[in-house]
């Protein structure tokens, strides 16, 4: 019986030391991956790819601004914003992390802005 007792504890302590060991390696690939997605979101100006609505697209500068004012008339609990995609003038809103997400504003606006569709694109974190 003396020589299952010595051996259970020299496994436990080989158990033991396994887990310690495991752990202060878990700890350093951990900090391996936050450096990581650090470096990313510096890179990236802290942009993920997500989705959002596109409401216009044209050659006229004004008419853009004039659609973007429309929507934010009438949807202030978003962001919309004014890019140039040569040659066109493009209205785009919302920073969505998922398309149902994005699918919800679209069955609203759908009415108001016929043309609209989901498009993949570069958001902004929502800031809290």
């Amino acid at each position: 019986m003396k020589p299952a007792v010595f051996i259970l504890l020299v496994l436990n302590a080989f158990v033991q030391g396994l887990h310690a060991q495991t752990a202060t390696e878990t700890e350093a690939k951990l900090k391996v991956l936050m450096d990581k997605k650090a470096e990313y979101h510096h890179r990236t100006d802290g942009e993920y790819d997500g989705y959002r609505i596109k409401i216009h697209f044209g050659t006229d500068k004004t008419k853009a601004r004039e659609i973007k004012a429309k929507f934010l008339a009438k949807h202030p609990e978003y962001t919309a914003y004014e890019e140039y995609q040569q040659p066109n003038f493009v209205v785009v809103v919302g920073d969505f992390r998922s398309k149902p997400e994005a699918f919800d504003l679209y069955k609203k606006i759908q009415g108001e802005f016929p043309n609209a569709f989901i498009v993949k694109d570069k958001i902004r974190p929502v800031k809290l």
